[in-house]
């Protein structure tokens, strides 16, 4: 095997978070409850600012390697490629407390918009190619995520 060959294989692993992508069923859901759970509940309590840097972090190792899963299957934003949503769900999370009903409402409201992308995001989406491109449409549904987040545990009193 080349030397090119395994960065892409390595790419491609990054990309689908060590095999999450290949879920049989919705795995940018399996994605966003299986690593974006756990690796908020590591980031959580760290300050806003290094919560921010961290996501940033994920979201260029994500654009590199969703560019690598791109080549390597051959399409255009592959759905095995979920980084994505680890750090559109990682955005979600910014500044919320870490807790039951906050995790639950940043699921939710993620996977809502990531699926439903209002404007700008579907604009985004179609437009914008790559890796950056595949990454941005997510982080745009996590920021509307968690301000959509905050507005309900506020008004339900939870935070």
């Amino acid at each position: 095997m080349e030397r090119t060959d395994r960065r892409s294989s390595l790419g491609l692993r990054v990309a689908t978070l060590l095999g999450i992508g290949w879920a049989p069923v919705a795995p940018g859901t399996v994605a966003t409850i299986v690593a974006g759970v756990p690796c908020f509940l590591l980031v959580g309590h760290l300050s806003w600012p290094a919560q921010t840097a961290f996501a940033l972090f994920v979201y260029a190792l994500g654009w590199v390697a969703t560019d690598a899963a791109e080549r390597e299957l051959g399409k255009s934003d592959p759905s095995e490629a979920v980084i994505d949503e680890l750090c559109g769900f990682l955005v979600s999370m910014l500044g919320h407390p870490v807790t039951f009903p906050s995790i639950l409402a940043g699921i939710v409201f993620f996977r809502l918009f990531d699926i439903w992308k209002p404007w700008p995001l579907r604009w985004l989406d179609r437009n914008i190619h790559g890796g950056f491109g595949a990454m941005l449409d997510d982080l745009g549904a996590g920021i509307y995520a968690n301000v959509a987040g905050l507005i309900v545990l506020r008004l339900a009193g939870v935070i």
